[in-house]
């Protein structure tokens, strides 16, 4: 169509040699005009297109990729191949495909290590600390937040870019004091998401949505039951009239059914679910699905519908061991990267630092060649010239006796030292794995039947030697006898607070608390409460009763 106007005008130009000279002016200022329009219109503004892709996150994380790296491919912008490469890694974290998420993620170019702006280098801090909490490496995740939120500066920003990121931020924080049952400072840290939203585009909206969903989840788990009722009603209407959110209506309703699960209303909560299902049936939304069939099986559950138990139990297991392993992959990938980064951050340091140094020798050299000159040439100040003498040499001495020890090289040594005698573990080092160990203890991610020592060092930065020395030292037992203690311990007070465990049969709460079958279970926690888990239910529903 525009084309198709500019061959007119081109014609009337042509034809307007005959109209006198200020048609032609009028008609020469209007072609211009009209050029000016068509770029303008050639390159849409990116925040539009950010805005865009984050809406169809929520709507389809498939055509969300496909259509965010059509213009990865493109654009060389470095601000916004990093904003477009972690939505893009979002929707592959929401379909469970870990590696992927990662990869995408950490897409680097080499050639953009130096001169990066205060944006990139903020942002990438949040793409990693969302890439941490993806794979369940909370604590990883918090360490980073931390860092970045103590810099007031940035806590002040005016900045559209950065303020919504820090909203984002803020959200992960809430979510990661959620994890260790830190309710109150989770519903504070959604205040100061909200604080840093606006309503100019969608991406601010489905923020607040979700920021709402999470507030009443941990409502819920305040027992403030009614309080979460009314939020989540309001929300679930404000995005169905708004238009087609799968992943928020889902991931509300679903919220929503625990409060009726919670008020024993079992029927409710599965038409909720059923009405979540219902809005990702087609969609990959495989982290909510999960999460559905977990709660679909206990309400069966509840109501002694031992057929649909059955199935969205299987449904579940299914799906949670690929989800499971997926995760696995993407913790070891994201090691080996974050390792291969570090090796090529320091030794893009150590060049740049030999650099320095060469041109430190340099002007010592210049100088001291100056003062022996100067030396040789004014003899009657050979007193003076001694001093300045000595001063540049020791201070040559000092710059040549920075030693210059890579990470690597370091970690050898610390290596090389614990192999000489790994039985020997500062208290301070035994207290600080220790505390790191009761940090963990309150995410319950013993519950994960793939738990494992590698996997434990993974979620909190502690080396799987030390790991395994203060728990044989400290707990008398190694590391199964420490989870299997852990997760038993969680499954007897689950049982003696929250009643609607009573009604659940012990092959469910074996498989609930990560055990491989029904007998390990039981043996277990007899030889931990020296009862079966039979005798332990009948032992506090007589208790109740009386």
């Amino acid at each position: 169509m525009i084309i198709g106007i500019s061959n007119k005008i081109k014609l009337k130009i042509n034809y307007g040699s005959k109209n006198t000279l200020k048609n032609n002016i009028l008609i020469l200022f209007f072609t211009l005009l009209l050029a000016g329009f068509m770029n303008g219109q050639s390159a849409p503004d990116f925040s539009i297109l950010t805005d865009k892709a984050f809406q169809k996150l929520y709507q389809n994380p498939d055509e969300c990729i496909t259509y965010s790296q059509s213009f990865l491919i493109s654009d060389k912008n470095i601000e916004h191949k990093i904003v477009l490469q972690n939505i893009v890694s979002q929707a592959y974290a929401m379909q469970g495909n870990y590696m992927q998420s990662v990869n995408i993620s950490n897409q680097k170019d080499d050639s953009q290590q130096e001169g990066l702006s205060r944006f990139v280098q903020f942002f990438g801090e949040y793409n990693l600390a969302d890439q941490y909490q993806n794979l369940g490496l909370y604590n990883q995740s918090q360490r980073i937040i931390s860092g970045i939120l103590a810099d007031h500066e940035l806590l002040d920003t005016t900045d559209p870019k950065m303020r919504i990121t820090l909203a984002k931020l803020y959200q992960l924080q809430a979510i990661n004091s959620g994890i260790i049952r830190n309710y109150n400072a989770a519903l504070k840290s959604l205040d100061s998401s909200d604080q840093y939203l606006d309503s100019h585009n969608e991406q601010n909206k489905i923020i607040r949505w979700e920021n709402k969903i999470f507030r009443s989840s941990y409502l819920i788990k305040q027992n403030k039951l009614e309080e979460a009722k009314k939020m989540l009603e309001s929300t679930i209407h404000d995005i169905d009239n708004h238009g087609n959110n799968a992943f928020l209506s889902a991931y509300a309703y679903e919220t929503l059914s625990r409060y009726f699960f919670l008020k024993e209303d079992y029927n409710a909560s599965i038409k909720n679910l059923e009405k979540s299902l219902s809005y990702i049936e087609r969609l990959p939304y495989n982290n909510v699905r999960i999460i559905i069939y977990e709660l679909m099986s206990k309400s069966y559950l509840a109501l002694n519908n031992d057929e649909k138990h059955h199935y969205y139990n299987k449904l579940y297991t299914d799906l949670k061991t690929k989800h499971d392993a997926s995760k696995k992959e993407g913790i070891q990938y994201i090691v080996k990267l974050v390792d291969t980064y570090q090796n090529k951050n320091l030794e893009f340091q150590k060049q740049n630092k030999l650099r320095q140094l060469n041109v430190i020798i340099i002007i010592v050299l210049l100088l001291v060649v100056g003062v022996v000159s100067y030396f040789l040439t004014e003899v009657r100040r050979n007193k003076d010239l001694k001093k300045q003498f000595g001063f540049f040499e020791k201070q040559k001495q000092n710059e040549q006796l920075i030693p210059i020890e890579t990470l690597k090289e370091k970690e050898a040594k610390e290596n090389k030292t614990a192999d000489k005698d790994s039985s020997k573990i500062s208290k301070a080092k035994e207290d600080e794995i220790l505390q790191k160990l009761k940090e963990w203890e309150k995410s319950d991610h013993f519950l994960n039947k793939n738990m494992s020592i590698s996997v434990l060092s993974a979620e909190t930065g502690i080396n799987t030697k030390y790991l395994s020395e203060v728990i044989n030292s400290n707990m008398g037992k190694n590391f199964n006898g420490y989870i299997n203690e852990l997760r038993i311990n969680h499954v007897a007070r689950l049982l003696k607070t929250n009643p609607s465990y009573l009604n659940y049969k012990v092959s469910y709460l074996a498989e609930y608390a990560g055990f491989s079958s029904h007998g390990a279970f039981t043996n277990v926690f007899k030889s931990l409460t020296g009862m079966s888990p039979n005798t332990y239910i009948q032992e506090i529903t007589k208790n109740k009763k009386s």
